[in-house]
């Protein structure tokens, strides 16, 4: 039977299977009963495409390892996992483009104390693909000689060097997670989001498996408006001048989104923190208290201004995703493949398009927009990787 905490993952039954063995496995030791050799392990790697629910993995197995009966969903233990507070599990989340050696030798530390509740102390890293090579060394050394009761979940898009370090992936056991079906993403957002149907089976269409994104499509108004103003870019591309332009309006339509995403959270920080350091104090040494509180304030801008970076990335991301959609859509008519369609509501458009191009001057298009995620990913300025991708959409 599946424990109810795996309850959110989204066409993964052989992950979901291999964990909750785990769990029980996990349960023995804590017992003191004997287990199957390797039942369980100290080191796990989650990985699959975006919107596969790498972190919901994880996550869920946290919350089965720490609780008594397995991930029941219910009791205290799970709450507090899946929610984020639970005292014995330390969330790696990074909010900037990478996760330091400092950060991650302080979460290390700490997690090979002793669990407080009596089961496991779990580290967990989402996009462990961006640890810096000096932070990867250090989790490294901790994943080598781990601690007795300490478990390393760790989630990134693949196996590759680019994403995980060879040595680390040879100490961990792959958790694999496929892009679920649309109909699956379809099936939850209808029954347990209560979306009328056509509406999740577009959702999870224009998604492209992204449980995430297509609950977002489904209930955000503002996130549809996005995605058409995307989806519109191609029918402007007439000239050169027109290709510039559609790329500062992606960059800005970007910039917008990332604003309004940490803008108050930003401001609530910033707050918080002058407080915290007696701001509007007026007493003896208040002077004093706010030189020497400058310095914090001055990190605190730093981590938003980079929280604020990827932020407009992942924002720009989502667009090219869809983007890149309507290519292969495009290139899919060309074909005149049965293959069906990320974007149906785009079906004319499409087949407008495919009787223009050759398959070859579709494909280049794709190329170029999945060139540009990759440009950006290298750290490519975004404005020049958009420009360079806007010109050869133009010119096929």
């Amino acid at each position: 039977m599946t424990a109810p905490v795996f309850a959110q993952l989204v066409g993964q039954e052989p992950a979901v299977a291999a964990l909750s063995r785990a769990a029980a496995a996990a349960a023995a030791v804590v017992a003191g009963r004997s287990v199957e050799a390797g039942a369980m392990t100290h080191a796990w790697l989650f990985t699959g495409p975006p919107g596969s629910g790498r972190s919901v993995a994880a996550r869920a197995f946290a919350a089965a390892l720490q609780c008594p009966n397995g991930g029941c969903g219910e009791c205290a233990a799970c709450h507090t996992t899946l929610g984020g507070t639970h005292a014995d599990v330390r969330f790696v989340v990074p909010e900037g483009l990478s996760i330091g050696v400092n950060e991650m030798r302080a979460l290390v530390l700490r997690a090979a104390s002793s669990p407080t509740q009596g089961r496991w102390q779990v580290l967990l890293v989402e996009d462990a693909d961006r640890l810096t090579e000096q932070a990867g060394n250090a989790l490294l050394k901790a994943v080598e000689e781990p601690p007795a009761r300490t478990v390393f979940l760790l989630c990134t898009p693949s196996t590759h060097p680019d994403d995980i370090s060879v040595t680390i992936r040879s100490r961990c056991r792959v958790v694999t997670l496929r892009q679920p079906p649309a109909e699956a993403v379809a099936s939850v957002l209808q029954f347990r989001d209560g979306v009328p149907a056509d509406t999740a089976a577009w959702a999870a269409s224009a998604s492209q498996g992204h449980v995430g994104r297509a609950r977002r499509l489904a209930n955000d108004p503002k996130a549809r408006q996005r995605r058409e103003a995307v989806l519109a870019i191609p029918r402007k591309l007439t000239g050169i001048g027109a290709c510039f332009d559609a790329a500062s309006a992606l960059i800005s339509a970007a910039e917008a989104e990332a604003a309004n995403a940490t803008t108050e959270l930003d401001a609530r920080e910033k707050v918080a923190l002058e407080t915290a350091l007696g701001a509007g104090g007026t007493g003896k040494g208040a002077a004093g208290a706010a030189r020497g509180s400058k310095g914090q304030l001055n990190d605190l801008e730093r981590r938003q201004k980079t929280r604020a970076t990827r932020s407009q990335r992942d924002a720009l991301d989502r667009a090219l995703v869809d983007l890149a959609g309507f290519y292969r859509d495009v290139l899919v008519r060309t074909m005149d493949s049965s293959v069906p369609p990320v974007h149906g509501d785009l079906a004319e458009q499409a087949t407008a398009a495919a009787r223009a191009w050759t398959p070859d001057s579709a494909l280049k298009r794709l190329e170029a927009v999945l060139a540009c995620r990759t440009a950006i990913d290298e750290n490519v300025k975004p404005r020049i990787a958009v420009e360079s991708m806007m010109l050869t959409l133009w010119r096929g």
